[in-house]
């Protein structure tokens, strides 16, 4: 248990984490087409921020996830959850000061459980339903991968014969779909972490008795989310959007369509996964299917390394904090 106070940080705190996740996965779904021009930057920005918020209204299953699979009820407190926060948000700056598209999913759950070890121990850690989200975050993008290429090599067979200016012209208009879905996709998975964390704290602070997302918790997160994506991440946008390899219409459509159906399934059995993860394996599946050569390889494997150190490295900055405020208290 704690007090409302810290009730009321950690609203504030999860709410941060939401708008930098915001301008920090903007890139996802609006990269591609923005990078073909199937979307002006405003237009695209509008859209994302608009479809984030509604695909944040979508579910709370996510939330249930993160809120009762990492940690046992007994072991929330009011600093753990802030340092879990504090963790994630300033990995998720460093990535972005560096354009680097990295996980805010990884981060989320590595200052979780970061600010858990420094709280409790090692022992502390559900690591069995850690285990089960970490599964899924590895999964993902390899699926991702598989269907993107999968998809681009159906499309390519199925207008083998097709003039490459009139189907450029056509899947121009569709990756405004494209990107419409992956924008609801994405504010469907993402926006339910943070709902988690504050129904974690509600329940801990006495406020509510059951693990039930208050609609008042939805719009707020949805609302954050919505404005950090409104202000853009333009820094991840030209690494997603033409780093990784020379994106045409017919491969935008490609990567977003097969990543929003990815995050879709993830987002309805409660698994959460990282969105940039999805969305960057997507890429590459589909530059992999149209020239092996032409995906700029040395980019991909920055992404992963991204990938791979976000989870102890969110963790040991959520650990730090908790020992500075431990001393400090």
């Amino acid at each position: 248990m704690f007090s409302i106070a810290l009730v009321i940080l950690v609203v504030l705190l999860a709410l941060c984490f939401d708008f930098v996740n915001g301008f920090n996965d903007t890139a996802n779904a609006i990269a591609t087409s923005v990078s073909t021009k199937a979307l002006s930057p405003r237009n695209a920005i509008i859209i994302a921020a608009t479809l984030n918020f509604s695909g944040a209204l979508a579910g709370t299953a996510v939330a249930a996830t993160i809120g009762k699979s990492i940690v046992s009820p007994d072991n929330v407190t009011g600093l753990v959850l802030c340092c879990a926060l504090i963790g994630a948000i300033t990995w998720n700056l460093i990535t972005w000061r560096f354009g680097i598209p990295s996980s805010s999913s990884h981060a989320l759950i590595g200052g979780l459980v970061g600010g858990v070890i420094a709280g409790f121990g090692y022992e502390a850690v559900l690591w069995h339903g850690f285990t089960r989200i970490f599964a899924g975050l590895v999964i993902s993008p390899i699926v991702s991968l598989t269907a993107g290429s999968l998809v681009m090599t159906l499309l390519f067979w199925l207008f083998r014969g097709a003039s490459p200016t009139r189907t450029n012209s056509s899947f121009r208009r569709l990756q405004i779909v494209s990107a419409c879905m992956a924008a609801f996709a994405h504010g469907s998975n993402d926006a339910q972490k943070s709902m988690g964390i504050i129904t974690m704290a509600l329940m801990a602070g006495n406020v509510i008795n059951v693990f039930e997302v208050p609609l008042w918790v939805k719009m707020a997160c949805a609302a954050a989310m919505a404005f950090g994506t409104a202000i853009g991440g333009w820094r991840i946008i030209r690494t997603m959007g033409g780093k990784i390899f020379r994106i045409e219409p017919i491969n935008g459509f490609a990567a977003d369509f097969t990543s929003s159906l990815v995050i879709f399934m993830a987002s309805h059995i409660g698994a959460p996964v990282s969105t940039t993860h999805v969305v960057s394996s997507s890429i590459m599946g589909v530059g992999a299917a149209k020239r092996l050569k032409g995906v700029r390889w040395n980019i991909a494997r920055q992404i992963v390394a991204a990938w791979i150190i976000t989870i102890p490295s969110s963790a040991l900055v959520a650990i730090l904090v908790y020992k500075v405020v431990a001393i400090l208290v």
